[in-house]
Parts: C-alpha cells; sequence; structure tokens
C-alpha cells in the first residue's frame, strides 16, 4: 500500500497526462484526477476508458478552470478530499498537472517523503517577501476584491481595481490568518491537508479567498500556516517563470538540464518533447535516488536567459527583441565620435581625421540628401543604405546598426544643424557617445557661398537656433555623452592643442606623432561677414568675438614643429 497519492488538474494534452499518471499508478501510487469542464465529453470518456485497468486511478467531479480564479482552487480541494475519503493509507497528496512530468523514479519520491513524515512541501511566504510578483498587485491583491476575470473581463477588471484604489478600499482579512503566497504545486501531509479540508471556518475562508487575486497561490499557503507541525517552504516540483510572469516551457533540449536539477517533478514540458518523454518515462534514465532536490543549480542558467531576455546585448536590436524606450542595455554597442562644426572649419577633414586616427570617419550621416558614407558608399556594413528616406523612418536604429556593424573600428561622423535632428537627444543620452562641437562653424560655408545676402541671413539665423537648441540639450542634467564644446574664435586660438585632443581622445594610429593638420579654409573677412550679418538685424553670437577686420589665418603655416601628442 502506498503513502503518496497523487491529485492531477488536468486539462490538455490529456495523452501526456495519461502516460504520467500511469507511471505513477503503475508504482502503486492513487490517483485523483480533475479534468476540465472544457474538454468535450466524448474525449473525456475516452480518456478515463484508458485507465479501466488501473483501479487506483479515480476521477473526481469537473467543473470549468479559469486561471486567476476560485475554480482552480475549488478542482483541487475536490481532487484531494476524494483522495483522502479513498484512499486511507495516504499520507502525502502530491497536486500535479498535466503537464508535469517526473524527473525521478516514484520510488525515489515515496522514500524521501517517508523520510520526512510530518514535514509538508509548499511554497509559502509573506508578499513582503516575494520579490517576483508580476502586474503591481501584491497586498491589493487580499485588500481588494476581484469579482472579474482578467482574461475574459479585462476592461471590467482594470475599471473596479482603480476605482478600489481611488476610495482607499481595504477588505478585511479574517481573524487568525496571515495571507502568504507560493507555487500551486505542493505537496502536502494528510494531517495537515484534513485539517485545511475540515475546518469549522472553511466557508468563512472560501468566502474570503473567492474574492483574491489568483487564490490557488494564496488559499494552501496561508491555510497550511495554521495547522503544519513542519513546513517547507519550496515545492519539490522544479517550475521556472520568465519576467513577465509567464511559466518557462521545457522542449528537449532541456534534458541535461532538467536532470542537474534533482528535481522529483518538473512543469511545464512541451507537449512534443518526445526526447523528454522518452528519457524519463520509457527508458527511466533517472538521477541518483538520494540526491537532494535543488532546483538552485540550474538557477544561473534562468537568470542569464531572463537578463538576455530584457536586457540584452548593448547596442544590439533585433526583430525578437525591440526594447521599451529606456529598457536597453546600452544604446549603442561601442564608443564613436560625433563632430560638429570640424568639417565646416577644414578642408577634407573625414579624410584627415582618418588617415591620423584609429577610426573611420563619414561625412553628415544625418544630412538631408543621403547618408554620406566614408569613401562616398552606397551601401555600408550590415547592408545600410545611404538612401535618407530608410535612414530617417527610424534614426536611431540606423545609428545603432552601423556601431553594432562595425564593432572593433571606431567610427567618426560629422553632424550639424543641417541635419537631421530628431537623432540630437539620443546622442546625448548615450554614454558611448564622444561629441565635440565648434559653435558657429556652419557660418563658413556661409561665407563662402554665392547666395544673396538676404537668403543667407535667414540661413544663419535658422541654422543659429538650432544649434543654440542642440547645445541647451547637450548641456542639460540628463545628458550621458562625454561633451566637449569650443566656441570657433576659441578655437582658433589653438587649434592644433583642439586637434591634439580630439585625436588623442579617439587614439592615434600605432602611436605616431600628428605630423599635419587639416588645412583650415580661408577665413579673410571673415569678421566682416559677421558684422553684416548684426548690420541686417542678425546677432551671431555662436561664433564667439570675430571683430571686423579680424581674419584668422591657418596655424600650421608658421608652425615650427608639428604637435606631439603622446
Amino acid at each position: 500500500m502506498s503513502t503518496l497519492g497523487f491529485a492531477m488538474l488536468v486539462h490538455e494534452p490529456l495523452d501526456r497526462a495519461a502516460q504520467v499518471a500511469q507511471v505513477w499508478a503503475e508504482a502503486g501510487c492513487p490517483i485523483v484526477i480533475h479534468v476540465d469542464k472544457v474538454v468535450p465529453d466524448p474525449v473525456y470518456d475516452a480518456f478515463v476508458a484508458g485507465f479501466a485497468d488501473l483501479p487506483q486511478v479515480r476521477f473526481c467531479a469537473r467543473r470549468h478552470c479559469e486561471w486567476g480564479t476560485w475554480s482552480l482552487v475549488a478542482a483541487t480541494q475536490a481532487a484531494a478530499a476524494q483522495m483522502l475519503a479513498e484512499f486511507p493509507e495516504v499520507r502525502h497528496v502530491y497536486l500535479a498537472s498535466g503537464s508535469c512530468l517526473p524527473l525521478r523514479p516514484t520510488d525515489a519520491l515515496r522514500d524521501y517523503l517517508d523520510a520526512n513524515p510530518k514535514t509538508d512541501f509548499i511554497e509559502s511566504v509573506t508578499t513582503r517577501d516575494v520579490p517576483w510578483i508580476i502586474g503591481g498587485l501584491d497586498a491589493e491583491r487580499f485588500s481588494f476584491s476581484f469579482p472579474f476575470s482578467w482574461k475574459r473581463q479585462r476592461l471590467l477588471f482594470d475599471l473596479w481595481v482603480g476605482a478600489q484604489r481611488k476610495v482607499g478600499r481595504h477588505r478585511p482579512i479574517p481573524e487568525g490568518i496571515t495571507p502568504h503566497l507560493g507555487s500551486q504545486w505542493w505537496c502536502l501531509t494528510r494531517q495537515t491537508l484534513s485539517a485545511i479540508l475540515e475546518d469549522p471556518k472553511r466557508k468563512l475562508y472560501e468566502r474570503y479567498f473567492r474574492r483574491v487575486w489568483i487564490p490557488d497561490e494564496s488559499y494552501f499557503q496561508t491555510l497550511v500556516r495554521l495547522y503544519s507541525p513542519r513546513i517547507e517552504s519550496r515545492s519539490l516540483t522544479l517550475s521556472k517563470f520568465d519576467f513577465l510572469g509567464k511559466p518557462h516551457i521545457f522542449y528537449d533540449d532541456h534534458l541535461q538540464l532538467l536532470r542537474r536539477s534533482d528535481c522529483f517533478v518538473a512543469r511545464k514540458i512541451w507537449p512534443r518533447a518526445e526526447r523528454l518523454y522518452a528519457a524519463f518515462l520509457d527508458d527511466r534514465i533517472s538521477l541518483a535516488e538520494a540526491a537532494e532536490p535543488n532546483p538552485g543549480k540550474i538557477d544561473r542558467i534562468f537568470a542569464r536567459a531572463v537578463e538576455q531576455r530584457t536586457r540584452g546585448r548593448s547596442g544590439l536590436y533585433m526583430q525578437s527583441r525591440f526594447p521599451h524606450w529606456d529598457w536597453e542595455n546600452g544604446r549603442t554597442a561601442a564608443p564613436y565620435t560625433v563632430l560638429s562644426g570640424f568639417g565646416d572649419l577644414f578642408e577634407d577633414f573625414p579624410d584627415w581625421l582618418s588617415r591620423v586616427a584609429e577610426c573611420l570617419t563619414h561625412g553628415h550621416l544625418y544630412a538631408p540628401e543621403r547618408a554620406e558614407f566614408a569613401g562616398g558608399q552606397e551601401v555600408f556594413a550590415g547592408a545600410l543604405s545611404d538612401s535618407a528616406a530608410l535612414r530617417d523612418y527610424h534614426p536611431t536604429a540606423f545609428l545603432t546598426n552601423l556601431i553594432w556593424n562595425t564593432r572593433g573600428e571606431r567610427q567618426s561622423f560629422l553632424f550639424g544643424p543641417k541635419d537631421n535632428q530628431d537623432i540630437a537627444w539620443f546622442l546625448a543620452a548615450d554614454p558611448n557617445a564622444h561629441i565635440s562641437i565648434i559653435s558657429g562653424a556652419w557660418a563658413v560655408p556661409l561665407y563662402h557661398a554665392n547666395r544673396n545676402f538676404s537668403e543667407l541671413r535667414e540661413t544663419a539665423a535658422a541654422c543659429q537656433k538650432i544649434e543654440s537648441a542642440c547645445i541647451d540639450m547637450l548641456r542639460s542634467p540628463q545628458t550621458k555623452a562625454r561633451v566637449r564644446i569650443w566656441t570657433m574664435a576659441e578655437f582658433l586660438e589653438q587649434p592644433l592643442e583642439r586637434l591634439g585632443m580630439l585625436v588623442e581622445e579617439i587614439g592615434m594610429r600605432n602611436g605616431r606623432r600628428l605630423a599635419e593638420a587639416p588645412r583650415l579654409r580661408p577665413l579673410d573677412g571673415f569678421g566682416q561677414f559677421l558684422q553684416n550679418l548684426k548690420n541686417q538685424g542678425m546677432q551671431p553670437h555662436l561664433m564667439g568675438d570675430f571683430p571686423a577686420g579680424f581674419d584668422p589665418v591657418e596655424a600650421t603655416r608658421n608652425a615650427q614643429k608639428p604637435y606631439a601628442v603622446r
């Protein structure tokens, strides 16, 4: 006569549930099965007929069970009560589902429970000790009522919860109990289980828990505290959950993982995991019978899986894991450099920087006409097109893809007021961005442009407004990028020193000294140009102090020796 009995809650798949039940029954364990009423009667009748030669398999009254509702507790009560009434020799009742799979021989589980005859194995902790509650309902699940189905009546459910929060409702908890939570899957002694089912206050407790949120995770977990002489607050069933609170499903490639857990039972098993069912049922390949169940041995693997699912790798966006805003684990995959004003002030600046520094320097990647990839390429790493329309469909994804696809090679690109500014805040908030700005340098191309002065003044005013807003953004407390800002006048006071700082930040190629400087665009008459803008009613202030008649000269013409960066 067996001292271990199983109460099974079966919904689907019935064929796998029948396999597992047959293994336990053939090992001499009584089983009481509750089959969800959603299963059609002909299918149910065929399922019952399959156990005709196993008299220790019984079936209890059926009811429709719905996730998060009292119906699951009621089904469990029915199966447990029938088990206690019809099998007096049973000392432990193990609650399982149709998607459970035994990982170790039934005799090993029976021996383990016989060695702990007065121990109840049920996860039972208070809300303040539970870090895994999903959905924002912890203490509220016990102080509010939940008459509406979360799945079928979601709108009513949310409105009712909101109304209770608004009025500050607090439903009284029956005297003498402290709400606890835990896994639905437990193994209780006959003494404890019968005390719960025969409690004189059972109707009072049921009336309260009928309106608790997910009562199957709290009813037995709470009441066991009233009667159990010894509680092991853990489940003997291996059950893992993802960051959304949904159970992990075990597949064939989890075979070795399940063996390492040393647990007696696991759920949820994929119904078509032929290798798992064959290994643990047919071949009876099992773990060491004396091993203590220890799911913690595989917790690291699941924690890593959750981290990869929620955080991913820095700068990696893909179809299977496109993050919510601010969920990303690092906005980009590697450091990169953004240069504003350098291409306006110096001739062929991208080519010069590519020669002297460890980086690939692009033109204006966010120019209105096209993305100016280095070397004039039309398609760049990762099949990125230079199409402005494709780029502007998602400017941030364009940048993150560029950085991800070129990992190991430092990227730099030009940026200015005429470029698409939708990327500006992303740059400011990215710790990998190194941004250097020569403010007001956008005026140099205007100075050399052969256009009507009224048009130049209008363009200058627009560029100054855009760059001023961008600089304000970069100086905000939320900025995480490394930012250096010079006015054009400040930069031209010591251009070689400023360029040396920039190149040193990026990294010299092979440790060589900075032996050449880029050619400064002619600025003869630039001070007078700015004065003319003032005379036309515009106040150019981002360039710094350029009095009329002040004409900066190229600093490298009179340099006695090259500037060295060590």
